[in-house]
């Protein structure tokens, strides 16, 4: 390292980080492999130096820095009082989710997987204007009460759509009036949101994955999920779309990546009759201080202020879309099975987890704001009781590494207070190259891809090569910090097989 950033080692899979400028250390549940390089120790050390922060700083083994990002990805960050913003990335509820078939190795082939997946590519499209098409008052029925309106809209017949998803899959504790959902944002957003579900998106490495089990880490659990060796599922990473996108450049400190995004935003703006409008101006110039992110402070809201109730509000009710979005490309899926293959999978829901989430919890014998920043949830079975399955397994967790390395389902341990009950949300970028191959081509990727059984459908981006394994950490390594640090338990290996990504 080129500099000290008084790393002490705490034991073989953990670290600890605390210079002067810190009001709170840094914990990476990591061996020394796993370590992340210096300019996102850098970023780190600038988001523990602000005072609103609680305890400590959790960062996974998939801690890395993304370019124009305040807080390193794969962190967890709690305050007492404080809800701030800019910890997360702005796609509010971005996830994945996992979707058990009926399909298995013995009566799903390599041709009914090509047939499926050159259909699936116009149906799940990455990058679009139009999507699937939802009328306002389900859009808005959406945001305000969760996935029950889509469900009944769309007929869907995924088992365990609400029961298998956090929260019940409504991030409010009541429904909101139509009133409620229109003072916290911008009607004219809700409006654009018709056109845009069922999108995985091209922001990163959004995707759809058709993955296979092709190990079995823990019998019991594996039986209780219904899961076996040779079983197809289907994994599905992506968030809120426009809905989320407009509404949080509104709250958080971020310049609008295009000019399109700032006309229609602004548009929006200037249509909104909200009581709230001396609070949103509040907001607007505590982001024009902040140079919109650019200095080393953070936005703070506190939770019970009207600030902080305001953006919750609006943040909730994205993130009832982004539930919905994977949802929406979960029935087109199954749809498009039915109709190119002529079988019904079945589809049932075994879990759908944002990894960007902002929520109320205890820890520290504390109520705090928790902030995950790429990394789920992963609650132990204690922490679970209520749920009628999760209470006897812990709750899902996902970890992929890259678009041809195993994937793993793992669930969260009781014995996982030291990362606020966190998982990596994968494995993240590597400082090193993790492998002699590395495509400098799409025909080279293919060509690789290929060698390990795997066919990448779409993959329009000049930038799809960076997804290749070779940019990503170890996921013997990754997983090894997972088991180690009692973080999760892995439950099952899964290989992809086909995979959409833009």
């Amino acid at each position: 390292m080129s500099r000290d950033f008084a790393i002490r080692e705490t034991g073989p899979y953990k670290r600890e980080m605390k210079t002067s400028r810190m009001q709170v250390p840094v914990v990476f549940h990591v061996q020394e492999s796993l370590m992340p390089n210096d300019s996102t120790l850098e970023q780190l050390e600038k988001v523990a130096s602000n005072p609103e922060c609680f305890h400590h700083i959790a960062a996974m083994a998939d801690v890395h820095s993304k370019p124009g990002r305040k807080n390193a990805t794969g962190t967890t960050v709690a305050s007492e009082h404080f809800i701030l913003p800019q910890l997360n990335d702005s796609d509010p509820a971005c996830g994945m989710r996992l979707v058990k078939t009926n399909l298995n190795e013995s009566n799903f082939s390599a041709e009914d997987i090509h047939t499926l997946f050159e259909a699936l590519v116009p149906r799940i499209p990455t990058k679009a204007f139009f999507g699937t098409f939802l009328p306002f008052k389900t859009v808005v029925d959406i945001a305000r009460g969760g996935i029950a309106p889509l469900i009944s809209y769309l007929k869907a017949e995924t088992r365990f759509e609400a029961e298998h998803s956090l929260d019940g899959g409504n991030f409010f504790d009541r429904e909101l009036s139509r009133k409620e959902l229109f003072d916290i944002m911008p009607p004219l957003f809700l409006f654009f949101a018709q056109f845009r579900s069922g999108i995985l998106g091209a922001a990163g490495n959004h995707f759809l994955d058709l993955m296979k089990v092709t190990g079995i880490e823990d019998e019991k659990t594996a039986e209780k999920f219904g899961l076996k060796n040779g079983d197809y599922l289907f994994m599905i990473h992506c968030g809120s779309g426009i809905l989320g996108q407009y509404t949080m450049y509104m709250y958080t400190a971020k310049k609008r990546e295009h000019l399109l995004t700032a006309i229609l935003m602004n548009i929006g703006r200037a249509l909104w009759h909200t009581p709230y409008r001396k609070i949103v101006r509040e907001i607007a110039r505590k982001i024009r201080a902040s140079g919109f992110g650019k200095k080393d402070s953070l936005i703070a809201f506190d939770g019970e202020s009207e600030e902080g109730s305001l953006y919750m509000a609006a943040r909730n009710a994205c993130s009832n879309f982004a539930h919905a979005n994977r949802a929406v490309i979960t029935h087109n899926v199954s749809r498009t099975i039915k109709e190119t293959l002529k079988r019904d999978p079945e589809f049932e829901l075994l879990y759908d987890m944002p990894h960007i989430l902002v929520s109320k919890e205890r820890h520290f014998d504390k109520e705090v704001w928790v902030h995950r920043n790429g990394t789920s949830r992963a609650f132990g079975p204690t922490r679970m009781k209520d749920h009628p399955l999760f209470r006897e397994t812990g709750e899902p967790c996902f970890i992929p590494i890259s678009m041809s390395t195993q994937a793993y389902l793992a669930v969260g341990t009781d014995d996982n207070e030291s990362s606020f009950f966190s998982c990596n949300h994968g494995a993240g970028k590597s400082k090193h190259k993790t492998d002699t191959s590395i495509p400098q081509s799409k025909s080279e990727l293919d060509q690789k891809l290929a060698s390990r059984g795997v066919r990448l459908y779409n993959g329009r981006s000049s930038k799809v090569i960076e997804q290749d394994a070779a940019h990503y950490k170890r996921g013997d390594d990754v997983i090894e910090s997972v088991r180690e640090n009692n973080i999760a338990r892995p439950v099952a290996r899964l290989q992809p097989v086909a995979v959409i990504m833009y």
